[in-house]
């Protein structure tokens, strides 16, 4: 039992409701929006986020930060001083730099620079602020990812997602606030926690949508039972649940009668929101997309249509991007382009359909992965393949829409892109900006777990809301 849960045991309703600063008409306003017990702290300039994680770290020197340096000294022995003291994932012995082979371009009247593996979103670069001095403390996938999405580096804490439905909950009383997408052929490194609910209720844990007749597992009504079964069957559960909370006292029996009732809702919402086949044959083609595959395009429109629809926060994985040059599979040659293939057209069409609707004033685009890639030659093995190997100390991450000033760069790396030389952002800064964005305040939105009132930026004084970004 938790203290959470001791306190409910201890206390009278009325205490109860005194400790959490709720009354009848908030407690409606709660089962409403699905659990939000938070109320916005300031005016929200994003009413939801699609976030696309390109899980596994696209190299920022072939994408977004361009090195002419590094091809100054292409393959040319790397300088002792930027081994000092590092530690690798995969590089052995002393490396040799490495140049990017692609070409950059300075696009729209920002001048933005970005690769030619990616044409599409050169045209839409006044969307975008990119901020190329991100760093992490983490340099293996999953902690990484872990401590991008849930602000720590192991299991058991909230993601970004389970935090902004607990508190601010869903537009749409039919669907959840947080769903989730993959692509790329398999989750991301660090598995479903990175969209779990870690000790928030359960019920704003990340929902997974797949592709085909059955885009949410469990949710349709088994063979042989009706809709009038299933609802009477809920309310014999709902009757046994009640009887259940009235004896322990248990927040997640409140939880558990919660998801039931959203899941009977969602048989008959989920279906509408996946079936990308009602949209006209100019979006599919914007897009690349087409129905019945569960591809990085079909999940970019899948995006839109979940925030046209409320969904508080969107989540796209996309699996495939760890470029260590171990062989034409996975270097920056061969394998990258096909991966930069893949979302350029869907991210630039998402962001001009949005644009198009009114909705990226209110909706906060944020792309990146979970660390960077190392300015030499990864090598490995002896491979005659380009690569780079794991990097904390540098990466980009753009955003677009949702309250930022577009059009930016902000931050900046030194002439080998080896370490940041120009205003730093932590992951933590990441975080508390896209909450403050949303219109919680990342200092003090916080649940008391154990004892502690723990915040998805941590317990520890110094992360900030990026305010330059901020329109």
């Amino acid at each position: 039992m938790n203290d959470y849960q001791a306190r409910v045991l201890d206390g009278t309703r009325r205490q109860f409701l005194q400790r959490c600063g709720v009354g009848l008409g908030s407690m409606f306003l709660a089962g409403a929006s699905q659990g939000g017990v938070q109320a916005p702290s300031r005016a929200a300039k994003a009413r939801s986020v699609i976030y696309l994680h390109m899980s596994g770290s696209p190299p920022q020197q072939e994408l977004f930060d361009d090195k002419p340096k590094l091809r100054e000294f292409h393959l040319k022995p790397c300088p002792d001083s930027l081994l000092q003291g590092e530690r690798f994932a995969f590089i052995k012995g002393h490396p040799t730099l490495l140049g990017s082979p692609f070409a950059f371009s300075s696009c729209g009247q920002s001048g933005q620079r970005i690769s030619e593996l990616f044409p599409n979103l050169q045209t839409v670069a006044d969307e975008l602020t990119v901020i190329r001095s991100m760093r992490t403390k983490e340099f293996n996938h999953a902690p990484a990812e872990l401590y991008v999405h849930t602000g720590e580096n192991r299991p058991g804490y909230p993601a970004i997602g389970a935090w902004a439905s607990y508190g601010l909950g869903s537009l749409n009383s039919n669907l959840p606030g947080f769903m989730v997408l993959v692509s790329g052929g398999t989750d991301p490194t660090a598995g479903k926690s990175v969209w779990g609910s870690g000790f928030l209720p359960s019920i704003h844990q990340g929902v997974q949508c797949r592709s085909g007749s059955e885009p949410i597992f469990y949710v349709s009504d088994p063979d042989g039972l009706d809709r009038a079964g299933r609802r009477r069957s809920l309310d014999a559960l709902k009757s046994l649940n009640e009887i259940e909370l009235l004896r322990s006292r248990d927040p997640e029996t409140r939880t558990r009668v919660d998801q039931y009732e959203l899941a009977y809702r969602m048989q008959a919402s989920v279906p509408e929101v996946m079936d990308i086949s009602r949209e006209p044959a100019r979006i599919l083609e914007e897009y690349a997309a087409k129905p019945g595959q569960g591809s990085f395009a079909n999940n970019c429109l899948l995006a839109r249509r979940m925030v046209e629809q409320g969904v508080r926060y969107v989540q796209l994985f996309d699996w495939g991007w760890d470029c260590h040059g171990t062989g034409p599979g996975d270097d920056i040659v061969n394998h990258l382009p096909r991966k930069c293939k893949e979302i350029d057209q869907p991210i630039a069409a998402l962001l001009r359909d949005l644009r198009r609707r009114g909705l990226l004033e209110s909706t906060l685009v944020v792309w990146g992965g979970e660390f960077g890639r190392t300015s030499m030659n990864e090598a490995r093995g002896g491979s005659k393949s380009l690569g780079r190997d794991h990097h904390p100390h540098c990466f980009t991450v753009w955003m677009a829409g949702g309250g930022i000033k577009p059009g930016l760069s902000y931050g900046a790396t030194d002439e080998l892109g080896w370490r940041v030389a120009e205003n730093p952002v932590e992951v933590h800064d990441l975080q508390a900006t896209i909450l403050h964005l949303m219109g919680l305040d990342p200092l003090t939105f916080s649940f008391r777990q154990m004892g502690l009132d723990h915040r998805l930026i941590g317990p520890a004084v110094g992360p900030r809301v990026i305010s330059e970004i901020v329109a």
